[in-house]
């Protein structure tokens, strides 16, 4: 997910960068949302490069617009679950968020029992566009004496009682600005970013990683807090506050596997987060098998690459990519069905003989999900002459 709010110029271009550079997040559909006036938003299935082109590109006008790319873990494959997600009431308030929420099924029967709304697709977005929408049109207190943010802080206070689970989301009101908020527990990352202009304003990126940052001229501005709300008016003013701090749990997934490793997390580099895991990996096997030592290591790529090479560098033997990824095949995690990831493994990955024949491999993953892909490549690696794997 990435939001970005300019005071000179309009944010379409820039997000479909951002979008590019998210594209290893979700590969199912992506969508793209701005304001000036009315909401302009355009959706599709598949690849960025697939969805928009320059005609559609033209009608997204304004200054403040979100964008996402999804792999579904609420809702199917169609383009009625993309994001970003709208209601008309009140304002006019476009979401989209990173994330899952565990009691999705409650709450959809709450929302229209106790508040009237109807959820009308499978994304847990809408569950929480649709709470803090009911909630900023029914505040709790006399709205004369709330600064607008108030009234935000108040909705969004709701959504964190309500929704339990992972979301870190960013949102736009119509006529207003920006709306930025992350679960109390920070499950899901949410990175933010300044840019300075030559009239002396500020443009503010947020995005699940700060892979599109130095692309785009963005320096780190740290990370959207647990439990934070962040409010930016289209003039530029910045409010911030944080409403509930629990116990910060990130998903270790997001270091392993998710994000890619150029990217700042939390304010930990994932490389170097990688290397040290292959490192400790490799202790941890000098520890329990001082007997065993490969001809080569290799990786399950490409995630697994880092920590692969540190691994064989702290174990002093070679690093192989004994495996070739075919780089326009998806993650086979984020695809749907078994059948359809166990095909894809031996389209995207194929064994480089010289490299594996007559040869003790040890194989490094980076992490095991279904079992899937791990099964596959040892099978694959035996069939190409590994004495032992």
């Amino acid at each position: 997910v990435v939001g970005i709010i300019s005071t000179q110029k309009p944010v379409a271009g820039e997000l479909y960068e951002s979008l590019i550079h998210l594209q290893h997040r979700g590969q199912d559909a992506a969508g793209m949302m701005t304001y000036n006036k009315r909401f302009h938003e355009k959706k599709g299935t598949g690849y960025i490069r697939d969805i928009f082109d320059e005609r559609n590109m033209a009608r997204l006008q304004g200054k403040v617009g979100i964008g996402h790319t999804r792999y579904p873990t609420v809702g199917g494959f169609s383009i009625e679950e993309a994001q970003p997600v709208m209601t008309h009431v009140p304002h006019g308030i476009a979401m989209a968020h990173n994330g899952n929420l565990v009691n999705y099924t409650d709450l959809v029967n709450e929302v229209y029992e106790q508040n009237h709304r109807l959820i009308n697709s499978s994304v847990d977005i809408e569950v929480i566009l649709h709470i803090f929408a009911h909630a900023l049109d029914h505040p709790k207190s006399n709205i004369k004496n709330l600064s607008f943010f108030d009234q935000i802080c108040q909705a969004v206070d709701t959504v964190f009682h309500r929704a339990s689970g992972a979301y870190s989301v960013i949102g736009t009101i119509m006529n207003k600005g920006m709306i930025v908020f992350r679960d109390p527990h920070g499950i899901r990352p949410l990175v933010k970013g300044v840019r300075q202009n030559d009239d002396g304003t500020t443009d503010h990126i947020f995005a699940s990683e700060t892979t599109m940052f130095y692309a785009l001229g963005f320096e780190l501005d740290g990370n959207v807090t647990p439990g934070e709300v962040i409010y930016i008016e289209e003039n530029g003013t910045v409010h911030s506050r944080t409403l509930k701090n629990e116990q910060f749990t990130p998903c270790i997934f997001e270091y392993v596997y998710f994000a890619r490793p150029d990217s700042i997390q939390n304010e930990i580099s994932v490389y170097r987060s990688r290397l040290r895991m292959g490192q400790n990996l490799a202790k941890r096997w000098k520890e329990q098998y001082p007997d065993i030592t490969p001809d080569i290591v290799i990786p399950a790529p490409s995630t697994a690459n880092t920590a692969a090479l540190s691994f064989a560098h702290e174990l002093g033997v070679r690093y192989s990519e004994g495996l070739y990824k075919n780089p326009f095949i998806g993650r086979t995690f984020i695809m749907p069905g078994q059948e359809l990831r166990k095909k894809s493994i031996r389209h995207k990955l194929v064994p480089q003989e010289f490299e594996i024949r007559d040869k003790t491999v040890l194989i490094v993953d980076d992490s095991i999900v279904r079992g899937n892909t791990s099964k596959e490549i040892v099978r694959m690696v035996r069939e190409f002459g590994a004495t032992k794997v």
